[in-house]
């Protein structure tokens, strides 16, 4: 008896493959996922129909919504004023938050520093699967982290850090990284597809149950993409990402998802030998360096989330040395810029298709914003004819195919932002004339 029941167990354990990109399964591996498109993103997952999850039945409530009652919410909040604003105003208890980034971008070392201000309120567990408390407490000292409160956890199993973080109830627990941890009720290496899910629905659970706020390290992939299931983001509250160049003083944290909060809002930190230091006006930051008179440059207030920033936009044109002119963009969509370029050609006769481009949006932002194709196209035509262009005008405006200029979103915010920072004009749609005769 006892072999035949070995022989079912062996039956109900089937191997199948998800794609790590979009949770694609399929019966057997695929080089190329028939959803998404993504090479090389299978990995085996082993199904196990276990046992070791009980679920007890219980009774199920349904409640009117007039007689539900709402707390106040709580948010821990720190001295990083401009990190709190990117969560939505601080972290609230049972918290999930997934940070990713690129190796030797900051997380680690931005957490740590966070920890310490979060020990001011009550225990911090700091959990890492990568590094000794040996090394942690020498990257400490070098940001000068200092707390009775801080508490480091240098284990992986999910199971016994569960046990270590219920006997205590921190306010917050970090856990560096992801990737690392591994339930010895999973038949799969630490870092797969199903240990991943496993560990994060096993995190998402203490959470919830006690009111701990988690930060959780992801890993990203050599494209940028974060490391294991797209389904990671779904699960967890909020979404993370630090952005920058390992090269550059400056980092971007950037919220790609938050439950609690406004979404795409960024904060500007500056990363030095002694840790990271928030940058207090941003748009300064941007548009830094610049001389009083620029050919091929001008300014773009952009909406980020909630708040406007203040961009350059740089371009430069010439003579093609082989027969195909080359169209170089950092920053900022190329097939815009095509388009543009074909605007320009056709509406204002002024032959830019023949030319080299290359357009750049200085400080390692993304420019998605449409109300930035004036600006694009007043520094290519700046360059081309060589005409300066102070330093103290910008341009606001999207581009339609026929060379109309439409009106944009939130325009009297994006003014007022350039006010402030003492510019003197600005070429906007002309159908914004009435939005500032009322005020007059």
């Amino acid at each position: 008896m006892i072999k035949e029941g070995l022989k079912m167990a062996v039956k109900k354990t089937k191997a199948k493959y998800i794609c790590s990109e979009c949770g694609y399964s399929s019966l057997k591996w695929l080089g190329k996922c028939p959803n998404c498109d993504s090479w090389g993103t299978f990995e085996e997952e082993i199904d196990i129909k276990s046992t070791f999850r009980n679920v007890e039945s219980r009774d199920v409530s349904i409640s009117k919504i007039t007689d539900i009652e709402i707390e106040k919410e709580f948010r821990m909040v720190t001295p990083f004023e401009e990190f709190d604003r990117v969560l939505g105003g601080g972290l609230i208890k049972g918290e999930v938050v997934l940070i990713t980034g690129s190796p030797g971008i900051g997380k680690s070392t931005f957490l740590l520093q966070l920890s310490q201000e979060y020990a001011k309120i009550g225990n911090v567990f700091y959990v890492s699967g990568e590094e000794s408390p040996r090394q942690i407490k020498q990257r400490a000292e070098r940001v000068n982290v200092q707390s009775e409160n801080l508490y480091i956890l240098n284990d992986t199993n999910i199971e016994k850090i569960e046990s270590v973080i219920l006997k205590d109830k921190p306010k917050v627990v970090v856990i560096d990284s992801i990737q690392t941890l591994y339930s010895e009720n999973v038949n799969s290496i630490p870092g797969s597809v199903t240990q991943i899910r496993e560990t994060t629905l096993k995190i998402i659970e203490i959470a919830k149950k006690n009111e701990i706020a988690f930060y959780i390290v992801g890993h990203v992939t050599k494209d940028g993409k974060l490391a294991g299931p797209k389904l990671l983001e779904h699960m967890v509250d909020a979404v993370l990402q630090i952005e920058g160049e390992e090269n550059n003083y400056y980092r971007i944290i950037r919220s790609i998802k938050n439950r609690y909060g406004s979404t795409n809002e960024i904060s500007i930190f500056d990363m030095k030998e002694n840790g990271i230091s928030e940058v207090k006006n941003p748009s300064e930051f941007f548009i830094s360096d610049r001389d009083e008179k620029n050919v091929g440059s001008i300014i773009v207030p952009i909406f980020e989330g909630s708040r406007v920033f203040l961009f350059e936009v740089q371009s430069l044109l010439g003579t093609p040395n082989f027969g195909m002119p080359r169209r170089t963009v950092e920053g900022y969509d190329k097939n815009r810029v095509e388009i543009l370029s074909a605007v320009l050609s056709r509406s204002l006769k002024v032959d830019v298709n023949s030319k080299d481009i290359y357009i750049n949006i200085p400080g390692g932002i993304d420019l998605n914003d449409r109300s930035s194709d004036l600006a694009v196209v007043f520094s290519l035509l700046s360059s081309i004819k060589g005409i300066p262009i102070s330093q103290k005008i910008a341009a606001i405006g999207e581009l339609g195919l026929r060379g109309e200029v439409r009106k944009v979103s939130f325009i009297k915010n994006r003014v007022n932002e350039l006010e402030k920072l003492g510019f003197v004009g600005v070429y906007l749609p002309k159908s914004h004339q009435a939005d500032f005769e009322k005020e007059k």
